[in-house]
């Protein structure tokens, strides 16, 4: 979503009454992305050499207070700076240097979803409206003064990634049509401080939240898989039974896709049983609800349909595991 941005702001700094260009890129340091753990580039560096952008004017500062990197920032006399899905903390010296500020896309309604997961928490409350905001950074947790927001409505079905990048495209085209009054200083006399009171948070999301728990109503398993496509994704333990030998084998499952199941395949689910009905893996659920598993993984395959998973268990039972 950063490259999305940054390529969003790249076209708009090409065009013939363009009114600013792009003096540098910071991202972060490369990482190991692959299974064999080969360094690569960050998407953000990768797009900008991409772009004919100069090398020596992408930063890659493991922390945002880097003196170095700073004194090098300074030295371009940059007016404003923008962030998108950066991930470090930017600590004073670093808001110091832009005169016009630092400006950050977040997709939430600020002061909703404050922090590092809002996407991905809202997904989890199950909102049914979210959107971006445009707002100046300071160091308080995304608290700074609110630029312009964008609102859209949220299907039952929308999964983490489609919606981090439906909102970040929505911020970027929101930052181009703001960028004017950004950069002639009337955004700042225009926006809106927000309120604190109402401000709620998104924190980090921790990898062993990942695991299912059926004794939780089906909506609220069903908003996680959603809320955690992606990474670091959600998991289920289940046991295949083979009636003739009377031997269990424990299976860890990666639920891709999910939905909230009608009463009609619900009541074909009993106890810990799992059943499989009109294509979906259907799972009892707490509150004598049920979710239908429409996708599924298995460690190290790949994803499969609910209906090729059940085939592959050649007539095992399946139960739910807590």
């Amino acid at each position: 979503v950063s490259a999305s941005v940054l390529d969003t702001l790249f076209n708009a700094s090409s065009a013939p009454d363009s009114l600013f260009e792009v003096a540098a890129v910071v991202t972060q340091p490369p990482s190991g992305r692959d299974r064999g753990r080969k360094v690569m580039r960050s998407p953000v560096a990768q797009h900008s050499l991409d772009r004919g952008f100069p090398s020596d004017l992408i930063f890659i500062p493991v922390r945002g207070g880097e003196e170095a990197f700073l004194s090098e920032l300074r030295s371009l006399e940059p007016e404003l700076c923008i962030t998108a899905a950066y991930g470090n903390i930017l600590p004073s010296k670093f808001l110091k240097i832009p005169p016009l500020g630092t400006v950050n896309i977040h997709p939430s309604l600020l002061p909703l979803y404050r922090g590092a997961a809002p996407v991905q928490r809202a997904l989890q409350d199950g909102v049914k409206e979210t959107g971006v905001s445009l707002a100046f950074t300071v160091r308080a947790l995304d608290a700074g003064p609110i630029i312009a927001r964008e609102t859209i409505k949220v299907d039952d079905h929308i999964k983490a990634p489609e919606l981090l990048d439906l909102l970040f495209g929505l911020g970027s085209k929101l930052l181009i049509r703001e960028l004017p009054s950004i950069i002639d200083g009337s955004a700042r006399s225009k926006s809106e401080t927000q309120d604190d009171s109402k401000a709620s948070l998104a924190p980090k999301i921790n990898p062993e939240e990942s695991w299912l728990s059926f004794d939780q109503e089906a909506s609220v398993l069903h908003n996680k898989v959603r809320a955690f496509a992606g990474w670091p994704g959600t998991r289920a333990r289940v046991a295949a039974l083979d009636k003739k030998s009377g031997q269990q084998n424990v299976l860890e499952l990666k639920v891709i896709t999910s939905r909230v199941c009608g009463s009609d395949n619900s009541l074909g689910s009993e106890a810990d049983n799992v059943i499989f009905s009109k294509g979906s893996l259907v799972f009892p659920c707490g509150g004598s609800t049920a979710l239908e598993v429409l996708e599924v993984q298995l460690p190290g395959k790949k994803v499969v349909s609910a209906a090729a998973f059940w085939n592959g268990l050649r007539g095992q039972q399946l139960k739910k595991l807590a």
